[in-house]
């Protein structure tokens, strides 16, 4: 059952929640460009910044099995703006964090609110839009993820080259509250989902999800996109500046360039999964996206202008593939536990994401010259999870979905 919205409510619904998703994303991302500044201030190696950005996908691995035994009984919005806030401290102290140490603890903090709220955020579209607009309705949303790169990432770079690598998660805590007044004008009240129907005990309803063969299948499948592209993605800044060769300062046009690109394509890749079927767009997207896995592992010494082709071409197609895949993975939830669902999807994902890096960083180090090695065998294991995703994708059953539509 789906909440109805006027079309300007929807607009502002699926704006509010771009915001808020704009500030999560910025901050798991802004990790990745700061890398070679990380690493250099706290002298550590690519293992142990590995486990920096796996600290914060562990936690909301955790925090996303602990959402699934109560996210389903409260309403929709005080949930996400609850966690909203706490995640806005946990990253203010990241920026105060004295030590490799305290960081390591801070990041692992933000990563449990920024877990529930990236499960909250697509239990919410699944609930007010229509199974017809959800995949339009996720690339408005994944549209958080353009603007991060045209414009967080950017200027959060610019910030830690001006006033030192702390100023952007301090960016990050102050557009918190902004967004949180705007959370508070803007979001419905969700609560379509409470019954008079009571649990047996608190993890009930886990156990329910997990019964269900249809959302295994759903949660294996969004955990090996995931898989696919986080063993590539932490790594990518550090690649780009001590083996491709390029400069600190052009780190930011890479990111405006490879934003603006997914800015556009997000919405016709939502427009496209609606219109001719999720699972038919997310297939071609994804085996598309075979081929930048294995250039941006594969470049050696080129020019900036080649860097961006491949880099922009990694963006739009890794992220691309999301599009389609979140409304499949949203729509193959049961709708009374779509909530709980959504949580341990977020426990697959962020769990995908820590082994991911984990293992990336396991499987590359620094030579004597300060290079990359082992990046290549990384994307091996990229495509070769890129391609079990793919042949997944056709076993999910999506409810909501009108026949004859074919998906």
């Amino acid at each position: 059952m789906t909440t109805t919205l006027t079309p300007r409510a929807e607009r502002f619904f699926l704006l509010t929640l771009a915001g808020i998703q704009f500030s999560h994303v910025l901050d798991f991302m802004i990790m990745m460009p700061l890398g070679p500044i990380l690493m250099q201030f706290f002298a550590i190696d690519t293992h142990e910044f590995g486990l920096l950005v796996a600290s914060y996908s562990f936690s909301a691995a955790v925090s996303g099995i602990l959402a699934a035994t109560f996210v389903d009984l409260f309403e929709r919005k005080r949930v996400l703006l609850a966690c909203f806030a706490l995640f806005g401290l946990a990253t203010l102290a990241c920026g105060l964090a004295p030590s490799f140490a305290t960081l390591l603890v801070a990041r692992g903090l933000a990563g449990v609110f920024g877990g529930i709220m990236g499960a909250l955020i697509h239990t919410m579209i699944g609930d007010a839009i229509p199974f017809s607009r959800r995949a339009r309705a996720s690339g408005v949303v994944s549209s958080a993820f353009s603007l991060s790169t045209i414009a967080g990432v950017p200027l959060s770079l610019w910030l830690a080259n001006h006033l030192g690598w702390r100023a952007p998660f301090v960016l990050i805590a102050v557009l918190s509250v902004l967004f949180i007044v705007v959370g508070v004008r803007f979001l419905p009240e969700l609560r379509h989902h409470l019954g008079d129907e009571k649990r047996a005990h608190l993890l009930s309803a886990t156990f329910s999800v997990l019964a269900d063969a249809n959302h295994l299948r759903a949660l294996l499948f969004s955990a090996l996109i995931i898989f696919s592209g986080f063993t590539i993605i932490p790594y990518i800044t550090v690649y780009a500046v001590n083996n491709v060769g390029i400069a600190q300062g052009d780190i930011p046009i890479v990111y405006l360039v490879g934003g603006s690109a997914t800015f556009v394509s997000a919405r016709l890749i939502g427009h496209w999964a609606d219109k001719y079927g999720k699972v038919e767009v997310y297939r071609r997207v994804a085996l598309l996206a075979t081929l930048p896995l294995l250039a941006v592992t594969h470049a050696g010494h080129l020019p900036l202008g080649i860097w961006l082709i491949f880099s922009t071409t990694f963006f739009v197609l890794t992220s691309g593939r999301m599009i389609p895949a979140m409304a499949v993975i949203a729509s193959a939830a049961q709708p009374k536990l779509r909530g709980t669902f959504m949580s341990l999807n977020g426990t697959m994902q962020s769990l995908a994401m820590g082994l991911a890096t984990t293992l990336a960083g396991f499987l590359t180090g620094l030579d004597s010259s300060g290079k990359i090695v082992g990046y290549p065998l990384v994307g091996y294991v990229a495509v070769a999870a890129n391609l079990l995703a793919i042949w997944f994708a056709g076993r999910i059953v999506m409810h909501g979905r009108t026949p004859p539509a074919a998906q």
